[in-house]
């Protein structure tokens, strides 16, 4: 039976329990590696959690915060907003124990993946993300790699951030990745985790199906919102005319390799990329 709109669309607030604004792991997802949370701290405060079976990127959407394991202590200065610039951000390994606290207060997502290595918790700087700009015209936007698979470390962890302009079109032309076909295509679970810049922006995301009975999602989307894709070609997403679209990309699979490798729907123009 295909995965519709109404199940992997998850409105803000609709994924909220205990702490978390928004908490997605494998069990909610319907899948096996990769997880989402976001964190809300009043000024002051403080959260706690245990790692398990998982690798964590602690990752400011907006202010700082510090963060603290058994073996290491990081200090995040965070940004204003995810439209304002790129974060540092903490990696955090699995079996440990980890605490995130706010001076000024702020949200703080935590890009999450099932893992077998027990890598060293690593700050990562800023000024050390590769930004790249990907596409043209109307599908122009901005990739910020900083756990991308070539350029941060991580065991099954891949995360990115997309900021598309009001207007235009990212993740296009529809691609996948549910199939493992080596040198070809990578098997990788999905989350999108979206903000609009502006009061009432909103976007689309498009996600069909690649096989009888995948994915099949028109979803609407606003601040707060994400859209699981377990399978299918994803893209395109579009932002409104005078409000930036922010998405945060996390992705991890089964493969033994960590990569990040996408086959184009065939059915539409390559000159966008």
């Amino acid at each position: 039976m295909s995965r519709t709109s109404k199940e992997l669309h998850i409105p803000r607030g609709t994924a909220a329990q205990g702490p978390y604004a928004v908490d997605l792991g494998p069990e909610r997802a319907g899948w096996t590696y990769s997880s989402l949370r976001v964190v809300e701290l009043a000024a002051g405060g403080d959260h706690t959690f245990s790692t398990g079976d998982s690798e964590w990127i602690v990752l400011p959407l907006s202010g700082g915060c510090s963060v603290r394991t058994a073996d290491a202590d990081f200090q995040l200065l965070g940004r204003e907003s995810v439209f304002a610039s790129v974060s540092d951000f903490a990696y955090v390994p699995r079996d440990a124990r980890v605490q995130i606290a706010s001076g000024a207060g702020g949200r703080f997502a935590l890009a999450g993946a099932k893992c077998e290595r027990r890598l060293p918790a690593r700050y990562g700087p800023a000024p050390e993300v590769p930004v790249e700009q990907r596409g043209s015209g109307t599908c122009a936007r901005r990739v910020r790699n900083f756990a991308s698979a070539d350029a941060f470390a991580c065991d099954r962890l891949i995360a990115v951030e997309v900021i598309t302009p009001g207007g235009n079109w990212s993740s296009y032309p529809p691609h996948k990745h549910d199939e493992h076909r080596p040198g070809e295509e990578a098997e990788l679970e999905e989350v999108y985790y979206f903000e609009i810049e502006g009061p009432g922006g909103y976007g689309y995301q498009r996600v069909s199906p690649s096989r009888e009975g995948g994915a099949d999602v028109l979803a609407e989307v606003r601040s707060g919102d994400a859209v699981l894709v377990p399978d299918g070609w994803h893209g395109p997403s579009i932002a409104q005319p005078g409000h930036a679209m922010y998405y945060l990309n996390v992705m991890a699979g089964p493969g033994e390799t960590r990569e990040w490798r996408i086959r184009f729907h065939p059915d539409h123009a390559e000159g966008y990329r």
